[in-house]
């Protein structure tokens, strides 16, 4: 099945023989659904703060950051934005000029003037038609101004990555979602002035995030009084999963090569256990807001922080004394509540182990990958997001799932994710240093029973694509984990260029 060539080629990617053959097994097992013990709510698994919490919380941070502790912002800006623009390309594909009526084009022109790459868009019309974008739209020639945001002759949205569009308009200037990440990064994550930031991008788009960077770091820096560390890595070539046809053997390719596809994002997880330091927020490109509706995010981003180093001086602690070597059964009892309050960790092995096989026991649930993830609540829209499920050891802890791990045919299950609460607005903190310092394997810890698969298709040819574990998902399964209420002001992302006539990214 693997030939010569076959090998030459795993050998480039730094995949190995045994990985295919159990990715293709993979194909024909398939993935098993998660056993779930209950949705996550407030009080069961999701931690409501109250004011005085909150303020402990910030004050915390701030000691951290004072201190000298180190933190990175961390944001997936792989991919292009051609979903974000599905709508503006069926448009294009109709022959009739006028959008139907309440059409998602139909409801863009009418508030075009909201549009915050408005003026570039006009001068690109100008040059491409010789007339503004008025008086194209006046002499109802629609398919030229959608054209000429989406095509690679305009603007070419529809092929750029979503962190480089623009996003928000002010008086004097207008940014890109890298942009308001950077300010971002520098209101929330600065230490001793110094911000750390790492973009994941694809290889096609690397060239134009290292241009872009060069045009607006140093004016930023001069205008906050910051210095950015701003670092660029792509998925790694041995996180790419091999294809299969429909009968699950290799899928290859014309010239008879084995075709291999990104793993999706969670094999990122791969680019974060590179990240030199202790404190990571990981939030996607397009959850960004202008500077003058920023104030709740930076609130939260500093609340979820906060909490997390508080768990982590508790866990730090609670570590000291299990390898003491002097134990006493008042301390088992606190580190044993302290799992169940604050990490909803059920462990039933913990209460059949005595002396220093609980004390291992326990030590090794503790001294793990730490995130605190916020969650938004829902407004009866279902989805994946927060839930307790159950650990191949017996244990359940949260874990952040999507539907596709949950069996539609367990009605119990069905139901619990109907009537979610919340839902996962991707707003992590976690810390990936052990107490010595050192970083934690992290891709140790993945589930990989908690990837999915997909169809696609290749020049016309159906294939089999293989995902591996999400980033927030199965990747970070065996991380100890806690959710926190966040309001939905803080989740503003732009998934449909009509987003951003939303009052949440007008400036």
């Amino acid at each position: 099945m693997i030939t010569e060539k076959d090998k030459a080629t795993l050998e480039a990617k730094g995949i190995t023989e045994q990985q295919v053959h159990e990715q293709l097994n993979r194909f024909a097992t398939g993935f098993p659904y998660l056993k779930i013990a209950s949705s996550a709510v407030v009080g069961n698994g999701i931690t409501a703060l109250n004011a005085a919490e909150e303020t402990s919380a910030m004050e915390r941070w701030e000691k951290y950051l004072a201190d000298g502790g180190t933190v990175t912002k961390f944001v997936p800006a792989s991919g292009a934005a051609s979903r974000m623009f599905k709508a503006l390309f069926s448009y294009l594909d109709q022959k009739e000029e006028t959008p139907a009526e309440g059409s998602p084009v139909a409801k863009l022109m009418a508030e075009f003037d909201k549009v915050p790459f408005y003026a570039e868009l006009d001068a690109t019309v100008r040059r491409i038609h010789g007339k503004s974008i008025s008086e194209l739209a006046e002499a109802n020639r629609i398919h030229d101004i959608i054209s000429a945001i989406v095509n690679p002759d305009g603007l070419n949205y529809g092929n750029l990555p979503k962190g480089l569009l623009t996003f928000h308009k002010y008086e004097d200037e207008t940014r890109t979602p890298l942009e308001e990440q950077l300010v971002e990064g520098a209101q929330s994550a600065s230490v001793n002035g110094n911000v750390s930031l790492h973009f994941t991008v694809s290889s096609d788009h690397r060239a134009l995030f290292e241009k872009k960077l060069a045009e607006v770091v140093p004016g930023l820096e001069k205008r906050l009084g910051v210095k950015y560390h701003v670092s660029l890595s792509e998925q790694k070539p041995s996180t790419d999963t091999v294809a299969a046809n429909l009968d699950n053997t290799p899928f290859r390719d014309s010239d008879g090569k084995l075709v291999f596809r990104p793993g999706g994002h969670g094999a990122l997880i791969s680019n974060l256990a590179d990240i030199d330091s202790q404190v990571v927020f990981i939030k996607n490109i397009d959850n960004v807001v202008p500077d003058s509706r920023r104030e709740p995010t930076l609130r939260y981003k500093r609340v979820l922080a906060g909490y997390l180093i508080e768990l982590h001086d508790s866990i730090t602690r609670y570590l000291d004394i299990l390898n003491s070597g002097c134990v006493l059964p008042t301390n088992i009892t606190e580190i044993k509540d302290f799992m169940r309050t604050k990490l909803c960790i059920t462990d039933p092995a913990a209460d059949n182990l005595e002396g220093n096989d609980l004390v291992r026991h326990l030590a090794a649930k503790l001294n793990r990958p730490l995130r605190v993830c916020g969650m938004v609540r829902n407004d009866g829209e279902p989805g994946g997001g927060p839930f307790i499920a159950y650990n191949p050891d017996g244990s359940a802890s949260p874990q952040i799932l999507e539907s596709h791990q949950i069996d539609p045919a367990n009605a119990e299950y069905s139901a619990m994710l109907a009537g979610a609460t919340h839902f996962n607005p991707v707003d992590l903190v976690c810390y990936i240093k052990n107490p010595a310092g050192e970083h934690y394997n992290l891709p140790a810890y993945v589930d990989h029973n908690t990837g999915f698969i997909s169809q696609k298709s290749l020049h016309g040819k159906e294939l089999r694509a293989l995902e591996l574990p999400g980033l927030w998902n199965g990747a970070m399964s065996d991380w100890n984990t806690a959710f926190v209420e966040v309001p939905a002001e803080t989740f503003n992302p732009v998934k449909t260029v009509n987003d951003l006539l939303r009052p949440a990214h007008q400036a």
